[in-house]
């Protein structure tokens, strides 16, 4: 079926301020690393004072992933909420730029401003997140833009707007209208707190409206509350037609019914920070996905984008994802 776009996405529009650190500093912020804290605008503020210099550039998960399609020559559109201020326009442009379709209103109206995520990278490239939401959270059914979803071959759902109820009614509205339109739904876990909080909620979600799950192996085995992968793989393949599971440095397995890919991650020199690089993943999958390719290749493409986002700070790729995936034969 013919569509505009590769992938929309809905997700928290975010400004990501991207800082290294020691362990020592994440234990005296009583930080638990590797994890996403939510904090308000007090905590927001003391901790950005406290942090080292760093780089500010556009993020959110779900932004982070249609920046990606986009880079390796997908169409991709997205949906969240920013505030009428400068990180609003900030986020506002960058995504444009990158060629992608944005025009959810700008919250105008209240004190909250645009979301920021405060990140702290520790020399082992582990990424340690305090996100204050501000207007991201404010996203509702009505910011869904029905014509959107049904003209893009898939819609991509970002776990960490699982949390607030207006946004979860954004994703019951836009899997809806894409089912309905004969399109595929796609959502990813996010984050172990997320299927903690909501751990009954989602598997009722992925049950009766996903076509496919992006997780990690942790994110997984929380969704099933269990400590063996084999058997969180086994219940994921009853729930969903199919799932993708990233494994670090192991790479990742395919899930498509009876059957299963297991796919390497792309070498790397040096992991300096792996902010994005699941967003990116899924960047490579939805975009093979949506273009006809094998499960097989949709999991190295995102191996690829991976492997790009993590040898720099940052949760976009800075290259060419295009030129990089035609340089080893998977475009």
């Amino acid at each position: 079926m013919a569509h505009s776009y590769d992938v929309a996405a809905i997700g928290n529009a975010i400004v990501d301020v991207i800082a290294p650190c020691e362990d020592a500093f994440l234990d005296a912020q009583g930080l638990t690393k590797g994890t996403m804290h939510l904090i308000d605008g007090a905590r927001a503020h003391q901790l950005y004072e406290a942090m080292a210099a760093g780089l500010e550039a556009s993020g959110g998960s779900a932004g982070n992933t249609v920046a990606g399609v986009a880079s390796l020559g997908g169409t991709a559109a997205y949906i969240g909420k920013v505030a009428a201020d400068q990180l609003g326009e900030v986020f506002t442009h960058d995504l444009r730029a990158q060629g992608v379709h944005f025009e959810t209103p700008p919250l105008s109206e209240g004190r909250e401003a645009t979301a920021r995520s405060l990140i702290n990278v520790t020399p082992d490239g582990q990424r340690t997140m305090s996100t204050h939401l501000g207007v991201a959270g404010l996203l509702t059914k009505d910011d869904v833009d029905e014509a959107v979803i049904q003209d893009s071959a898939l819609t991509y759902l970002e776990g960490y707007l699982f949390d607030p109820p207006p946004a979860r009614e954004a994703f019951d509205r836009a899997a809806d209208i894409a089912r309905a339109a004969g399109r595929k739904v796609a959502i990813t876990l996010s984050d172990v707190f997320v299927v903690e909080r909501w751990r009954n909620d989602l598997l009722d979600f992925l049950a009766a409206k996903a076509h496919l799950v992006f997780a990690n192996e942790n994110e997984l085995k929380a969704l099933f509350e269990t400590d063996d992968f084999e058997e969180a793989a086994s219940a994921v393949r009853s729930l969903v037609p199919m799932a993708a599971v990233t494994r670090s440095e192991h790479g990742s397995v395919v899930f498509e019914g009876g059957k299963e890919w297991a796919v390497p991650a792309f070498p790397v020199e040096q992991v300096i920070d792996t902010t994005g690089a699941g967003d990116q993943y899924a960047a490579g999958f939805l975009f093979g996905l949506a273009r006809g390719r094998t499960l097989d290749d949709c999991a190295r493409l995102g191996a690829l984008a991976a492997a790009e986002v993590i040898g720099h700070y940052g949760p976009r790729p800075l290259v060419s994802l295009r030129e990089l995936a035609a340089a080893t034969g998977l475009v």
